[in-house]
């Protein structure tokens, strides 16, 4: 056979190779967290719900707004990549209760979609909760469950003057039980279920915040960054290849001591060991994205990791792909002081949020 002959066999060939590679057909599935911001309806609960009420001007017409407001956003997250199809799993933070979910999923943009919900009343004294919505069709959760955070106050921690010189609004009611010193926060929220017959566990937070300054209260992120390892490395203990996503506003950054060393997240998918968790927002924050502002300074405090066995495996199973925040035009003020910033909620305007949402793809070959 002379060269020019084998030249040409070799690239039909390759062609036809190409050919087959392309002809492969995967199914995506959108991940996705969104700091709803101040979710709250209009009914005087047993909260400290005072500041979203009716005489304070939070209107049953306001509220409306805010959830088609986020109805357009939760709708649209992942719809390039996943041939317009919407979330198929979705953690929330900063939710009043159950019921503000059951409107959320009764908006006309998400009414179709026909989302289910897992929700506990968690113990945060401004009375707001984490939640979790998956689409009926393709996640049946096997078992779920709210693992509460014990954190208390110590003798360092901040002062009521310290905490009133933190310009910062936070969204916490960090006031210490006088009885037991345990200052109530947000519990961990643990569901695992099928995704198209696959069993995938997912952790959804949203840690204590930075109120009396991040110094002061990073010992409370730390411990929910440990609460988290010690979740991870009971679900291992049980099974050993399980998949796990840890996903929530941890009112950290990627480079934080509570992601770090609490929960031992990885910077990049080769340092990723058996039992480990790759944080894909460590790099992007690195790159300057950010999902959220304050003074001027953006930060990744919104993120979603996976386990090893989500980066590691092949694509006969469901695998990590890539990940990215959602930061439409539509999300972000374009003038002002607050320009480039997210359009926030208030009870003067219903907006978006503060945050802006964060996703992943879980990505499978169809055989």
């Amino acid at each position: 056979m002379n060269n020019k002959l084998f030249v040409f066999l070799f690239c039909v060939a390759f062609a036809i190779n190409g050919i087959h590679a392309q002809e492969k057909k995967y199914k995506v599935h959108t991940v996705a967290f969104y700091n709803c911001e101040n979710l709250f309806d209009t009914i005087n609960g047993e909260n400290n719900d005072q500041e979203y009420l009716p005489e304070k001007g939070w209107t049953l017409k306001k509220y409306n707004q805010k959830l088609n407001n986020l109805g357009r956003v939760l709708s649209q997250i992942g719809t390039n990549e996943t041939q317009k199809s919407p979330p198929t799993i979705i953690g929330v933070c900063e939710i009043e209760n159950r019921g503000v979910l059951e409107d959320l999923v009764k908006d006309y943009q998400m009414i179709n979609i026909d989302y289910g919900i897992v929700h506990f009343d968690s113990p945060d004294k401004r009375g707001i909760d984490v939640g979790f919505l998956y689409q009926k069709k393709h996640f049946k959760p096997t078992s779920y469950i709210n693992i509460p955070l014990l954190i208390y106050r110590d003798d360092n921690a901040p002062s009521k003057k310290q905490k009133e010189e933190v310009e910062e609004k936070t969204d916490d009611i960090s006031e210490a039980d006088k009885s037991t010193n345990r200052v109530y926060t947000r519990d961990v929220l643990l569901v695992t279920g099928l995704l198209d017959g696959e069993e995938i566990n997912v952790l959804v937070n949203h840690w204590p915040s930075r109120s009396g300054g991040e110094k002061k209260s990073s010992p409370f992120r730390e411990a929910a960054g440990r609460l988290n390892r010690k979740i991870i490395d009971s679900i291992y203990a049980k099974k050993p290849f399980a998949k796990i996503i840890t996903m929530g506003d941890l009112n950290d950054g990627s480079y934080n001591k509570s992601v770090k060393e609490g929960i031992r997240a990885k910077l990049k998918k080769e340092e990723t060991k058996q039992f480990d968790i790759y944080n894909p927002f460590e790099e992007m924050a690195k790159k300057g994205n950010a999902s959220l502002f304050y003074r001027d300074s953006g930060d990744i405090f919104d993120q979603i990791m996976v386990s090893e066995t989500l980066i590691k495996s092949d694509y006969s199973d469901f695998k990590y792909w890539k990940a990215g925040i959602y930061n439409k035009p539509f999300l972000i003020e374009t003038s002002g002081r607050y320009a480039g910033y997210p359009k926030r909620n208030n009870t003067v305007e219903p907006g978006f949020s503060d945050h802006f949402p964060v996703y992943i793809y879980l990505i499978k070959e169809i055989k």
